[in-house]
């Protein structure tokens, strides 16, 4: 048999769709994959302990859905196991209080990098960017030295900084990439008008690296708000979600369920509104480095 042109074609446009198929299956199985955790962990939060608990079966639908577990580590109702909304402040006092940090210090040293040490080696940007690898539990004993000298330990302000100290490399890896992106011209231009270099930084840089100011923003403060082992160390009567989790013995399921279900809501909204300026940050970074 022979193919002819429009046979070829059809077979092509066959394979093409069947490809197209597979690769939406596979993106679909994949996202199943990632959320089902999630919606377990949500439904658990609404479920009542004898739902929670059944040995004979496994409780999906079939239970009346209760917010007394909400109520609980709320402290709206009167058997208050848990303050969980101290935790929530203090997640919400030390996420945003270091990731301002972050991207004030971390605007200074990309903007530094890019334009005033263009000539330089990478080796310098290099080592500091390897600092980024290493794992938080071998700064925190020192860390726990040297803020306990200046006053800095169990305070918001001492974890602020640790925070931002871990931070900090990967943001001035990814406000660097965008900086990059701005042409020098611009710069100079700006300045032959008479503008000052804070003044092109502030009015011009600024406003033009929004995207990456906004893709830096979101990952610090996800891994602030989820940070655990620095946390622990430097801080004895503060805790933060991460920390308050681990309290709740088995028995209190609930509790421990509702309240990681509260602290994936700040999380999950930062990402949906600037996924567009994380997914092309990640992308920059990966591609020049």
């Amino acid at each position: 048999m022979i193919n002819t042109p429009s046979s070829l074609s059809d077979k092509t446009a066959f394979s093409t769709g069947m490809l197209a198929s597979l690769r939406y299956l596979v993106s679909i199985v994949v996202v199943c994959l990632f959320v089902f955790p999630v919606f377990w962990w949500a439904l658990t939060s609404i479920k009542p302990p004898f739902a929670i608990f059944d040995r004979e079966r496994t409780v999906v639908f079939d239970f009346q859905p209760t917010w007394a577990n909400y109520g609980t580590i709320f402290g709206f109702t009167d058997n208050m196991l848990m303050q969980g909304l101290s935790a929530i402040k203090s997640s919400c006092i030390i996420a945003v209080g270091s990731t301002i940090l972050t991207l004030i210090i971390g605007l200074a040293g990309a903007y530094g990098f890019s334009r005033m040490m263009a000539r330089r080696p990478k080796g310098l940007l290099s080592f500091f960017l390897v600092q980024r690898a290493i794992p938080p539990i071998v700064i925190a004993i020192p860390l726990v030295l040297i803020f306990r000298d200046f006053g800095l330990h169990d305070t918001h302000l001492g974890v602020i900084f640790a925070h931002s100290l871990i931070n900090l490399p990967l943001a001035v890896l990814l406000l660097k990439s965008f900086v990059d992106d701005i042409p020098i011209d611009i710069d100079h231009a700006a300045m032959i008008d008479g503008a000052s270099r804070l003044q092109c930084f502030c009015k011009i840089l600024l406003p033009m690296m929004r995207g990456g100011i906004a893709a830096t923003a979101v990952l610090c403060f996800v891994f602030s708000w989820t940070e655990f082992i620095l946390t622990i160390f430097l801080a004895n009567t503060i805790q933060t979600i991460p920390i308050k989790v681990t309290t709740f013995s088995s028995w209190t399921f609930g509790y421990s369920s509702a309240l990681g279900t509260t602290a994936m809501l700040p999380s999950f909204i930062f990402i949906l509104l600037f996924q567009r300026f994380l997914v092309r940050g990640l992308t920059v970074g990966v591609l020049k480095y």
